[in-house]
């Protein structure tokens, strides 16, 4: 083998190969994010702390002469990062209505159900402990589902977990999703600029005439989508990570060449590939290129612009903006008064809505619709599958923390809703994780 071959076979091995497999693996992003999480607790409580926490007051400005636009660090993550994370959950949501769990009614009836009980159990739990008050603005919290996390914990199970109970706590977190999208946008928004507002409506409808006219451009999408939707919503005073939403479900979403048309052209490209004559050389000849390309140009057209965006996007999300986003809003600074106000109203109604809310809407509506023949429960699951998916479900990290810097402005309450959040997720991880696996068990035979 020549040394250039044998280069390339170690790398591919070595670093290519390996990289895949970690990306790929569903379970390696919420390791990572659990990373984050436990390197800023620890920074933030550590002698650096004071650094930590002024990092992210940093100001960061874009603009020119008049028009600028001058936000801190923190904000910019939270507003522009996490934007590119609810595009993501955008083109999920609009896959999964349109050929996924949701697209079949029958099948979507119990997720929804679930999702729905998951969300108003938790927000009436935390409004019995804080009725009145700045504190009362939090009841959004406790509603949400952090889908990375919860399927990180699930996948860590492998395949001793039925195949069923990844797809229905998929869609449960899917619909969980929108659920929390809508919260955002109609609970948690400034006062609206509605010159701002519609701008960006103008932007939308510029954005869904492309898809009309069938535009697969992800680069018109894109210059659109930010340039125009998202920097208008931006400046309306309704959260940019809506406009994100919006955009995603313009994108679209069929495909160009039906996948009979695909699977001849490829075996007929195949074929010319196959006649054309090789060189002694690592490159290709000019005829071989040309059948590449075309196989690039005709694989293109059999995938969905939609599909291809949330492929490649998927990685930057799980692996860089998440981890960024947990690091810089996770950072919570323990101290005697601190750890004291775990006991206090906002932090008890976060825990109470997402341990106890989360497991009594989601398991115990389940249950409901089950014994009332309503629906079935999917093949291979059994009850104590929906009680350790009801536990997963409440793990909230990262939409939680999230609404949590939405619904608050005062500090002492951000710090409340913060260890409410991380002590009933990691508590909700640990019991839906052991609930699971002994769900997997062969039961013993009665006497």
């Amino acid at each position: 083998m020549q040394p250039e071959g044998i280069r390339r076979e170690v790398a591919d091995r070595w670093i290519i190969d390996p990289m895949r497999r970690f990306i790929s693996n569903s379970s390696m992003s919420g390791i990572v994010l659990y990373s984050s999480v436990f390197l800023a607790l620890v920074i933030a409580n550590s002698p650096w702390a004071e650094e930590y926490h002024a990092l992210w007051k940093h100001k960061f400005s874009i603009g020119y002469d008049a028009h600028v636009i001058s936000k801190d660090l923190h904000h910019w993550i939270n507003d522009g990062l996490m934007a590119v994370f609810f595009f993501v959950v955008g083109l999920e949501l609009k896959r999964e209505i349109v050929s996924g769990e949701l697209s079949r009614p029958r099948n979507a009836i119990l997720p929804l159900s679930a999702a729905a009980g998951g969300m108003l159990f938790p927000a009436a739990i935390y409004l019995l402990l804080n009725p009145a008050g700045e504190g009362s603005r939090g009841w959004g919290i406790p509603m949400a589902t952090d889908i990375a996390f919860a399927l990180g914990v699930l996948y860590l199970l492998g395949n001793r977990v039925p195949l069923s109970l990844k797809v229905f706590l998929t869609a449960l977190a899917i619909a969980d999703d929108i659920g929390a999208v809508l919260v955002i946008a109609f609970f948690y928004t400034s006062d609206i600029n509605f010159i701002s507002l519609l701008t960006g409506a103008i932007f939308m409808a510029v954005l869904i005439l492309g898809n009309v006219i069938g535009i697969r451009s992800t680069i018109f999408y894109g210059i659109i989508g930010i340039g125009g939707l998202w920097l208008a919503f931006l400046m309306s005073g309704v959260h940019a990570t809506i406009a994100a939403v919006l955009a995603a479900f313009t994108i679209p979403a069929s495909v160009k060449i039906s996948e009979m048309t695909y699977a001849n052209r490829i075996s007929g490209l195949l074929d010319a590939f196959r006649r054309a004559l090789p060189n002694r050389f690592s490159t290709v000849t000019n005829e071989q290129l040309h059948v590449v390309e075309e196989i690039r140009v005709v694989s293109k057209h059999a995938l969905t612009p939609l599909q291809r965006l949330e492929h490649s996007m998927h990685p930057l999300v799980a692996f860089v903006i998440l981890p960024i986003f947990a690091f810089s809003n996770a950072g919570v600074t323990l101290s005697a008064d601190s750890i004291s106000e775990i006991g206090s109203p906002v932090a008890l109604g976060v825990m109470a809505g997402l341990l106890l809310g989360k497991v009594l809407g989601v398991a115990g509506i389940t249950a409901l619709l089950v014994r009332l023949r309503w629906a079935s429960l999917p093949a291979g699951m059994n009850m104590r599958h929906v009680l350790g998916a009801g536990c997963l479900a409440a793990v909230g990290f990262t939409m939680s923390l999230f609404i949590s810097g939405l619904a608050f402005a005062d500090a002492d309450y951000i710090t409340q809703s913060k260890l409410g959040i991380l002590s009933a997720s990691i508590v909700a991880g640990v019991v839906g994780y052991t609930i699971i696996r002994g769900a997997n068990k062969p039961q013993s035979p009665q006497p």
